[in-house]
């Protein structure tokens, strides 16, 4: 019989809880109710109670408590059931995992959730999902539903999204992975929709090589997924066409992955292919949302939803130096493919975003910071041409089949 996990604040949502568990017994799923509460009493009996949440962060939960701190509090009992979680996975006794909350009960969930592996169901019934999920979310394959009503008691709209919520997670918990055809290598790639014909033609290319490509849309938390993965042990080889997401962590734009993107891939040692996708642009929403003092920018607007603004020549600079230390750095087999003719669909010759003198700027930064022995393949062509695209498949193939051979950095 599968078992659920359901992480709560049982001083404030105890109600709830017990009636989604009863609800998942009545779907034959067995279920572990671990409470992260610390103000009140708890209003239903936990099978893993406060006490042993807080011990598992290594703190004392009488002195949280008499702090009054409540974010501390939540802070503190994130990490403990966080730990919980890991344990429970570790020892067989999760099959999937199950949250309701609001800010605060959500926060605790969605971080001890996101301590478990990609493919472990994940489920948070929240007043917070209808907004911005990305704090919850993350780079985990969390799905959350939105509560309506506030969890506040079983009413009959509360009733039907928690009976909704249960069958989900059990549904969930019960269900086998498919299995897993060929064991063919998997491969992480980055793509943009303006480094798009590059991708394409270099994913067939390394599925008639056999590998199966995972692709990533370069939107911030798709890079964090993707290095995720291979932290997680899924991904062993890196096609990192669209390093853009560097970009918009330096100037600020909206779709960074933080400040350790590109660093995985070398602190793992996996063979690594790497180009320039996209580093001609920085990302922002509607053209009202543009910060102020890059108003007088070039701005392109790619869609009513987003703009796009070109990098300047110092800010490319920058990136090249950024980029060069971090490949400069990797422990396994790296190659860094360089598109002199331009590194996106628009930065074309005759395209809005056209800007050789930036170009060169990033590309002699990188000549400038790339440690000797990171083979460098400069190509007179631009990113989305078919033959730079089979270059760095064929690239990676070699790579990857030296490296599982022998481990081979470059």
């Amino acid at each position: 019989m599968p078992t659920v996990v359901l992480i709560g604040t049982l001083d404030t949502k105890g109600d709830e809880y017990a009636f989604v568990r009863s609800l998942l017994s009545e779907h034959g799923v067995e279920t572990i109710l671990v409470d992260a509460g610390v103000l009140d009493e708890p209003r239903t009996t936990p099978d893993v109670d406060r006490e042993e949440v807080a011990r598992a962060a290594d703190a004392d939960l009488d002195a949280l408590a008499a702090s009054g701190d409540r974010g501390a509090a939540v802070e503190t009992m994130a990490r403990g059931a966080a730990e919980i979680v890991r344990r429970l996975h570790a020892e067989g006794r999760l099959d999937g995992v199950a949250a309701l909350g609001g800010s605060g009960g959500t926060a605790i969930a969605a971080q001890a959730v996101r301590a478990l592996p990609v493919g472990v169901p994940k489920l948070i019934v929240s007043t917070m999902a209808s907004g911005d999920t990305r704090p919850y979310v993350g780079a985990s394959d969390v799905t959350m539903t939105y509560s309506v009503v506030d969890i506040a008691g079983v009413n009959a709209v509360s009733s039907r999204i928690l009976a909704n919520a249960a069958a989900a997670i059990a549904g969930m918990a019960r269900s086998e992975p498919p299995p897993v055809e060929g064991g063919k290598p998997l491969v992480g790639a980055t793509m943009f929709g303006v480094t798009t014909p590059c991708v394409t033609a270099a994913r067939e290319r390394l599925e008639q090589l056999g590998y199966e490509v995972l692709v990533f849309h370069a939107t911030g938390t798709g890079g964090q997924s993707m290095e995720a993965l291979m932290r997680s042990g899924f991904i062993t080889a890196s096609l990192d066409i669209t390093t853009t997401e560097l970009a918009d962590d330096l100037v600020g734009g909206v779709l960074s992955a933080g400040p350790d993107r590109l660093e995985a891939a070398g602190e793992l040692g996996l063979p690594q292919v790497v180009s320039l996708g996209a580093l001609d642009m920085v990302n922002f929403g509607p053209m009202e949302t543009v910060p102020a003092e890059f108003r007088d920018r070039l701005l392109y607007k790619h869609n009513p939803t987003v703009t796009l603004m070109r990098t300047t020549a110092e800010e490319c600079a920058e990136l090249g130096r950024r980029i060069g230390r971090k490949l400069s750095a990797a422990r396994g087999p790296v190659t860094l493919f360089v598109p002199l003719r331009g590194v996106s669909l628009i930065d074309v010759e005759g395209q809005v975003f056209y800007d050789p003198e930036a170009d060169e700027a990033l590309f002699e930064a990188l000549r400038q910071t790339l440690d000797p022995r990171v083979d460098v393949r400069e190509l007179d062509t631009d990113v989305n041409d078919p033959a730079f695209a089979q270059a760095m498949a064929d690239t990676l193939h070699e790579r990857y089949q030296a490296w599982a051979v022998g481990g081979v950095r470059a």
